[in-house]
């Protein structure tokens, strides 16, 4: 058995619409965003992750970034296939000696049967020959140290790069749960677009998610607002490249159409409830994951909302993975894995 795990390499992969992370033995080996830089003519990787991210939107003729993941699934196949690869080759050069790859991949809740072979198909052609898939919120369940197997009922609120998972858990299933498509991309498409409309700039993709980041925010009053950001961009007016200075409190404001729809989804997914697992949330509250959570003020957003405490997890960009690699630890034990045959 030793001599078998010794020509075994397991991993978990959260494929994630805007990052991908890759966990081997418990440890975060790969942690980089989700875009891969293709040769247009030879369609060889030039780069994958960070690096393929300093090119994106600075390319010229020969070189195209490509981000394969579109609404938390794989919507150009040959390019998350060429990605995956790429990650798995990061984390060992040795991958050649290895004869058994067992993987365990993240989807969305909301998923078809056709997008779930596209990610079983991607996990075969990198030679894997035991792959096992988990919904997004029972991984961020699991990430978080909740008892996914417990007669106990908790609602995880995962908001990623693509999707929004909204979903009540209970005795190691999803009870009801709520997909939306409004996530961490939308976002950043809103505060391109506001910047637009308001002040006449057209700032790129990479500009708006550091406006994100940095000054985000789901309310227009913080306790500990962060400072206003210089923002460059080209001017719609004369096409001269310009500065201007953008505050937490624009953001709210771009952002607040988004989140009243994410907002829609929870009261949703609450009335559809069970009483007595709504009960148990009554006592427990939401627990918020995903890169969305670090927006400033979201927990109290939702929390006013509900009128249900929100708990925003630890490190919540790396709850879903941790959890996958908890599954990936427990595959014979766990029913709710999706494997081939459930499909």
């Amino acid at each position: 058995m030793k001599l078998f795990k010794f020509f075994s390499q397991e991993i978990a992969i959260d494929l994630g619409t805007a990052n991908t992370l890759v966990i081997q033995d418990g440890e975060v080996l790969i942690d980089e965003p989700s875009i891969i830089a293709l040769n247009r003519r030879t369609r060889e990787t030039v780069a994958v992750g960070k690096r393929a991210m300093l090119m994106h939107e600075k390319t010229h003729g020969n070189i195209e970034t490509v981000r394969p993941l579109k609404d938390g699934v794989i919507a150009d196949f040959d390019a998350a296939e060429k990605m995956i690869k790429g990650f798995i080759n990061m984390i060992s050069a040795r991958r050649s000696f290895f004869s058994h790859l067992k993987m365990v991949i993240c989807i969305p809740s909301g998923i078809t049967e056709v997008e779930k072979r596209a990610v079983f198909d991607s996990a075969d052609h990198v030679d894997s020959k035991e792959t096992y898939l988990i919904y997004e919120p029972m991984a961020a369940a699991l990430g978080i140290g909740l008892d996914v197997e417990e007669p106990v009922g908790n609602m995880i609120i995962d908001i990623g790069g693509g999707t929004t998972e909204i979903a009540v858990i209970a005795l190691s299933g999803i009870v009801c749960d709520q997909s939306i498509r409004i996530a961490g991309d939308e976002f950043t498409l809103d505060i391109m677009n506001y910047l637009k409309k308001q002040h006449n700039l057209l700032i790129g993709e990479r500009t708006a998610e550091q406006i994100k980041i940095k000054v985000g925010a789901a309310l227009t009053e913080l306790e500990n607002p962060p400072s206003d950001l210089a923002v460059n961009g080209r001017d719609l007016m004369t096409g001269i490249p310009k500065q201007i200075y953008v505050s937490f409190k624009e953001v709210a404001e771009s952002l607040d159409k988004s989140i009243s729809k994410v907002e829609d989804a929870i009261m949703k997914a609450l009335e559809m409830t069970p009483p007595e697992l709504a009960s148990d949330i009554y006592q427990t509250g939401l627990y918020l994951t995903g890169g969305g959570a670090l927006l400033r003020g979201l927990d109290k957003r939702i929390s006013s909302k509900t009128k249900l405490p929100v708990h925003v997890a630890e490190d919540p960009l790396r709850a879903v993975v941790r959890g996958t690699g908890i599954a990936l630890k427990n595959t014979d034990r766990f029913t709710f894995l999706i494997d081939r045959r459930n499909i």
